[in-house]
């Protein structure tokens, strides 16, 4: 066993090494100066158009979503636990300057996740449910041309099964262990009524939170899309207000080592000893491998998951939803992965070494359910930090069970694909409970690693489809009302 974990490390290691960070990043870049920044130039227009429109009236027909809760069905994978304890790994192990390459990261990744909402919407299809369905594996088969659909077969096999872990155990489990971190911040004992499950005495608590979830997703999933829509509408926001509120209160608390904070980071981009004012043993490469590293799992631009989330949108125009796949990366990374930043490194500037960051080792959320405790009180910090976790998780396990089933379903064919993917959600129900109780470190490097390898058929199309991205977008904005 330790031979395979040690073989599925390495493979995990290649996958998110230099090669697919700069492809990610590189193909951001292309898109970007090739469209002249519409994710900086357009900006505006697309706050306006998107969140301007949250609360207005939108309307959904038969298989399809509102904009709206398109969006907020890709953020609902997006926003997970690695908005906090990724990001507060990344820091800890690239040092402050992380912050700052998450940041450039997120900038271009704007552009990148426009790109494949886009060529969602322009190359969709309708299944035989009638409900819409696109992605990476059609806009491969549709705008490529059947030549190309082994590419697409390539990712949704990947996409298929990552799901099970980048979307299924490793969240359930952080669920489970954030949940039993707040029992016994509140004095009980989460480990004190034990049960035997494969070889090991698991808490009981951990069961029956992989039981109660596996109900919940169970419920939405078997709603169909229209009902994952209308579920992710409302978690989403709330889940993102309630952690950005009481991230607020502590950086607020913090407000005067602020400067200081943003010194760090700027410094610790290109030197970490300067920011750390030591020899920590992290290098530039480090800093800079942890911070694109964690910007692109985060915001999952260029990934190719979020499209199949927006392809069910009710908009017909490509670009129009497009401007979400910006808003999407904006709120993922610059705001959400900015405020556990902040927490981080301000309560570090306050409290120094009370802090325990062990520079250039590893970080988990405990660290931030520390800083938020030494403001709020360490009862409610590990509650805040405990609801944040596990409605991330939980929003997270919704949208990954429809990635995986879209994926599946197309392996399956049109005809049979709809039919026998509700085996795929059978068996993505039965792993949660799983999940709660294993101690899943080697799951957590294998999904890392199918979630990278899904990336790579993706970034392919878009290179090969950026004009089509190109042409669509200038044929959009050379309508002149169109910019008011």
């Amino acid at each position: 066993m330790e031979k395979i974990a040690a073989i599925i490390k390495s493979v995990d290691g290649w996958v998110w090494g230099p090669v697919l960070l700069v492809l990610l990043a590189g193909t951001g870049i292309y898109l970007s100066v090739r469209m002249g920044f519409p994710q900086f130039r357009r900006f505006g227009y697309a706050m306006k158009n998107t969140i301007g429109k949250m609360f207005s009236k939108q309307t959904a027909g038969k298989g399809e979503v509102t904009p709206f809760q398109a969006v907020t069905t890709a953020l609902a994978a997006t926003v997970g636990t690695g908005n906090i304890a990724g990001v507060t790994g990344a820091i800890v192990a690239g040092g402050p300057g992380a912050v700052f390459w998450m940041w450039l990261c997120a900038l271009f990744g704007m552009c990148t996740k426009y790109s494949e909402v886009l060529l969602a919407v322009k190359y969709r299809e309708r299944n035989d449910k009638g409900d819409w369905v696109g992605g990476p594996m059609y806009y491969i088969k549709n705008g490529l041309g059947k030549n190309w659909t082994w590419l697409g077969v390539l990712f949704c096999l990947f996409g298929a099964l990552a799901a099970f872990g980048i979307g299924n155990m490793t969240q359930v489990n952080s669920i489970a262990t954030a949940i039993n971190g707040a029992i016994d911040a509140f004095g009980g004992n989460a480990a004190a009524n034990t049960v035997v499950l494969f070889g090991a005495a698991v808490p009981v608590t951990s069961l029956i939170f992989g039981i109660v979830v596996a109900v919940i997703v169970g419920l939405v999933l078997f709603g169909g899309i229209k009902r994952i829509g209308s579920v992710t509408e409302r978690l989403v926001p709330i889940m993102a207000v309630i952690y950005i509120i009481f991230s607020l209160i502590v950086i607020f608390a913090n407000v005067k080592f602020i400067p200081q904070t943003f010194g760090m980071i700027f410094k610790g981009a290109f030197n970490a000893e300067a920011a750390l004012g030591g020899a920590f043993g992290i290098m530039i490469m480090d800093t800079i491998q942890k911070g694109v590293g964690r910007g692109v799992f985060s915001n999952e631009a260029g990934m190719g998951s979020a499209p199949m989330a927006h392809a069910a949108t009710s908009e017909n125009e490509p670009v129009k939803q497009g401007l979400y796949g910006i808003f999407e990366v904006f709120m993922d990374t610059i705001v959400i992965c900015t405020m556990t930043s902040l927490v981080l490194l301000t309560s570090y500037c306050r409290l120094g070494d009370g802090l325990a960051i062990t520079w250039g080792g590893d970080g988990d959320a405990t660290l931030i359910q520390a800083a938020m405790g030494s403001i709020v009180g360490g009862k409610l910090g590990a509650l805040v930090v405990a609801v944040g976790l596990s409605l991330f998780a939980l929003s997270t396990i919704i949208s990954w069970s429809l990635y995986g089933s879209r994926c599946f379903e197309y392996l399956c064919g049109k005809k049979l694909g709809t039919r026998l993917s509700v085996f795929y959600k059978i068996v993505f129900l039965v792993l949660l409970p799983v999940g709660a109780t294993l101690k899943i470190g080697v799951v957590w490097d294998l999904a890392d690693a199918l979630n990278g390898m899904m990336a790579f058929p993706n970034l392919v199309a878009l290179l090969a489809l950026s004009g089509v991205i190109i042409k669509t977008t200038k044929e959009y904005f050379s309508d002149g009302h169109k910019l008011k």
